[in-house]
């Protein structure tokens, strides 16, 4: 067949698409009832044999909500320094779990689901889609818990309650969904990532400030470079416990304490978390073209 002579695709009208090319999140979409499925399997599988079932996903938070409670607030004595201490470190805990949760299952999703991935071709971006899914419906249980704990201690609704709670609960998951994207395309080609993972959860908890008040790091960055205390609220993690930490904390502090308690939360809040917001959209966009520019060989490393 001579270069100028059409192809028999060409020749009969037909394009062939190579099945990997990649569409990304505009193929998931595509794919919503496989999404469905993968979703309806995460959770299926993560209670599978249990007796309580999804009563595991409020037990878990509440437990280990009491350990900190006790240890830190009771024992360390955390909780005279800090008011309604309950509340404060409840409205950090959500974000560090959403955070962490979403960041391991992610990286995890494309091992996990490697014999599909071997088999057949489907968009791979679904696989940690899912796992993010799933970590945003188990954040109900941990807003159960922080809104009995904030009534309790004598919450009241402000106006902060939708925006605080809508800019964090969607910074700090759409954070967690770009990490969990790149890195479970990381670690389908070195293992090593998992590891990392490992390292950086751990160290999540003790980088919000919800176990200690946000005024204990601003004092201890008194005396060091500016920077050191920006790069400390260029967390989105941090920035998002605060926003929670505005809408149900910071409500029930007494007048008294009122204005002190505001000083323990970062200046300019909302526009701090509005733009981590932009910057975790454009970094789930790069993960997203990384992810793309590493699928191809998913099959052929698991």
């Amino acid at each position: 067949m001579s270069a100028d002579e059409p192809s028999p695709v060409s020749r009969h009208g037909l394009q062939l698409q190579d099945p990997a090319g990649g569409g990304g999140f505009i193929d998931v979409m595509r794919h919503r009832y496989l999404l469905k499925l993968l979703v309806r399997k995460e959770v299926r599988v993560r209670y599978q044999g249990t007796v309580l079932g999804m009563a595991w996903s409020y037990v878990r938070p509440a437990m280990r909500f009491f350990v900190y409670f006790v240890v830190i607030g009771v024992v360390l004595g955390l909780n005279r320094s800090i008011p309604n201490f309950a509340v404060h470190i409840v409205a950090g805990m959500v974000c560090v779990q959403v955070f962490n949760e979403g960041f391991q299952t992610g990286t995890a999703s494309v091992l996990k689901n490697k014999a599909l991935v071997r088999k057949i071709y489907l968009p791979r971006e679904l696989f940690p889609t899912a796992s993010i899914i799933v970590t945003v419906v188990n954040i109900v249980p941990f807003l159960v818990i922080i809104s009995i704990a904030a009534v309790a201690t004598g919450w009241h609704p402000t106006w902060h309650l939708v925006p605080s709670t809508l800019l964090g609960l969607m910074l700090v998951t759409t954070f967690a969904a770009a990490m969990g994207l790149l890195f479970s395309a990381f670690n389908v080609y070195f293992r090593d990532f998992s590891k990392v993972v490992e390292v950086v959860t751990m160290l999540t908890p003790w980088s919000v400030p919800m176990i200690y008040a946000y005024d204990m790091v601003r004092d201890v960055m008194a005396d060091r470079p500016w920077w050191m205390l920006e790069l400390y609220q260029a967390n989105p993690v941090a920035i998002a416990g605060m926003l929670l930490q505005r809408a149900f904390w910071l409500p029930t502090v007494d007048e008294e304490h009122a204005g002190e308690a505001v000083l323990d939360l970062a200046p300019d809040l909302y526009l701090r978390g509005l733009v981590l917001l932009v910057l975790s959209g454009l970094l789930l966009v790069v993960a997203q073209r990384v992810f793309a520019r590493l699928e191809g060989n998913f099959a052929e490393q698991l």
